[in-house]
Order: C-alpha cells, then sequence, then structure tokens
C-alpha cells in the first residue's frame, strides 16, 4: 500500500490542567477545542480515534503536498489561539478552568508510512509500526510544549528540507532513541505573534450608574 499519512494534534498540559481545575468545567473547555480542531481539517484528514487530549488522523494510500500540509498545520494552530485568545478575552466564568485555559499549547506530530487495519465493530482502526512510531514520537526531546514535528519518513516523502522556512516555520533536526531504534525527524517551534488570529466580537461593557428604581 502507498504511504498514508498520520496526523495527531495533542494539547500540552492537559493532564495539569484537569487535576488542577474543576473537572466540570475543565471537561467543557478540552471537548471545546478538540471540536474546533477537527473543524479545522481542511485536507480531508479521517478521524481515527479521540485520544482524551489529542485527534488521531489518518489519510489513506496518500499524503497531502509540502504546502497543503504546513498549510492544513496553521489552519490547526490559528483555530487553537484564537479560541484561546477569545477565552481570555470574553470569559465571564471565575472558574480556576476557565482562568488558565489560555495558558494550554498545542504541538502536532505528523509521519507517514504503510499502515494495516484492524475491523472492529465496523469499524477500521489504522495499526502497525508506522502508528506506533507516530504515537512514540509524542515523547521526544523538544524544548519547549508548542511545536509542529515532521518525521524524516514525512519529510522526504513531501520533499521538505531543512533550509524550508517561511514567516511561520523554521525546521531543526533532532532524533530520540526508541527501544534502540533511531527516528529523526524536523520540528518547528511555533511563534503565536505570527499567527493572523481570527476576529471575535468583543464584549459588551455594561456600567451601573444609577441606583434601581423601586416599586
Amino acid at each position: 500500500m502507498p504511504n498514508s499519512l498520520l496526523f495527531i494534534p495533542d494539547i500540552s498540559g492537559y493532564t495539569n490542567f484537569i487535576q488542577t481545575t474543576e473537572i466540570e468545567h475543565a471537561e467543557h473547555v478540552i471537548a471545546e477545542i478538540l471540536e474546533l480542531l477537527i473543524a479545522s481539517n481542511t485536507e480531508n484528514l479521517q478521524l481515527a480515534e479521540i485520544e482524551g487530549d489529542a485527534l488521531f488522523f489518518f489519510k489513506e494510500g496518500s499524503i497531502p503536498t509540502k504546502d497543503s500540509l504546513l498549510k492544513q498545520i496553521e489552519t490547526m494552530y490559528t483555530a487553537f489561539y484564537s479560541h484561546l485568545k477569545m477565552l481570555e478575552k470574553n470569559r465571564i466564568c471565575t472558574c480556576n478552568a476557565c482562568a488558565t485555559a489560555p495558558k494550554l499549547k498545542l504541538k502536532i506530530i505528523v509521519h507517514s508510512g504503510e499502515i494495516q487495519f484492524l475491523k472492529v465493530q465496523g469499524s477500521r482502526k489504522p495499526f502497525g509500526n508506522a502508528v506506533i512510531t507516530a504515537h512514540r514520537l509524542l515523547k521526544n526531546s523538544i524544548n519547549g510544549n508548542n511545536y509542529a514535528l515532521l518525521s524524516e519518513d514525512l519529510s522526504n516523502a513531501i520533499g521538505l528540507k531543512i533550509e524550508d522556512k517561511n514567516r511561520l516555520f523554521q525546521f531543526h533536526p533532532l532524533s530520540d532513541q526508541y527501544d534502540g531504534v533511531q527516528v529523526n525527524y524536523f520540528y518547528a517551534s511555533i511563534d503565536i505573534t505570527k499567527l493572523n488570529l481570527l476576529p471575535f466580537s468583543s464584549p459588551l461593557t455594561v456600567n451601573f450608574n444609577n441606583t434601581p428604581h423601586t416599586v
């Protein structure tokens, strides 16, 4: 089978956020973020699974072009941080979950390879070595929690070179050992100030300058 795309957006800071905030509001915030990430899928990626704080997408038998893939990554970051900015500016709830949600970060792992499928109750679930590698890359040596990581296999497939850079992406090489096997990858830290965040309506300011009327 031709190479397939594996694409995992993962919310950084999720565990601490859930453990240190009001669970009901924390669940609502995370669900809202995951839904907007799904909605910002512009490359017709298939959602294999929601993995708590992460989404596992794949594209069977094809890989987008370099420009299309980088645009997809940028679109998800733009949606993510636009929403957090809206939560920060338009927040009316004073709970800790709503107050600290804007501190969440996002990392995106992208890999490619041959995948197989398990059929479970009528659903096809990707599995195989490529799937294992993509998930292992979530644990890496990158210093930071806000980055896009593209494996060497994926970079070769789309023709990405280390010297490729633009307004948002400047890639650096790195590698990690997993069970004695070295996995090489490129990563780019995402500068939020370089994202064109989506506009949102500012909250109305209400002043109570007069005393209430009595009946």
